[in-house]
């Protein structure tokens, strides 16, 4: 018994003791918090994968929402704010990250419904450009902030001002949940069907 008390007693005063990354999911040897705050709400982190070309990994993904959905709709009609976070795992040219990013909403929409975002497409691929290229470990993000509009950061630093409409921050999300997404498995994983090995800590 004294053993059984003594072995409680260590177990407890590990997990008392667990460092402050404890609750972080790691993808690819990027470390992403399983839960975040956004614009005052509370998130959790709904998915998280690699997105692969051929055989290279070129980012990792991470989807954040305040309830877990396992669907595109369900995530498209999740109430709240929301955060997707990409870091790179490669260097890549950033205009043709946005070009990729504007393809994939115009695979993923009606040809009426895109026309009207396009003036929104031309200034996200502008602020793309702008930076020339993202290095492997750099991390650029798309908040949707009820009431602001999408916003974008890159490299720590706000990007311009908000897209206002509800239909772009749901445009860009079916880059990578929609019919015919950017990566199938990354769909999944984000969708937390995943099957993209992650460990959690």
């Amino acid at each position: 018994m004294k053993r059984l008390a003594l072995a409680g007693a260590l177990a407890l005063a590990t997990l008392l003791t667990l460092p402050a990354h404890a609750n972080v999911t790691d993808v690819a040897g990027v470390k992403l918090d399983q839960r975040i705050t956004v614009a005052g709400s509370p998130l959790v982190l709904n998915g998280a994968g690699v997105r692969f070309k051929a055989i290279f990994q070129v980012y990792t993904a991470g989807l954040y929402l305040t309830q877990k959905a396992d669907t595109t709709d369900g995530v498209l009609g999740a109430p709240g704010p929301k955060r997707m976070t990409i870091t790179m795992l490669r260097d890549i040219d950033s205009g043709e990250l946005g070009k990729l990013f504007s393809r994939g909403m115009e695979d993923n929409m009606e040809r009426g419904e895109f026309v009207k975002l396009i003036p929104g497409v031309l200034r996200m691929s502008e602020v793309f450009s702008k930076h020339k290229k993202l290095l492997a470990g750099e991390t650029f993000i798309i908040d949707w902030v009820p009431g602001t509009g999408t916003v974008l950061t890159i490299k720590g630093q706000v990007e311009g001002q908000p897209f206002k409409e509800p239909e772009f921050f749901n445009a860009l999300m079916r880059i990578w949940l929609g019919p015919k997404p950017a990566d199938n498995l990354l769909k999944d994983a984000l969708l937390g069907k995943s099957k993209q090995p992650v460990q959690s800590r």
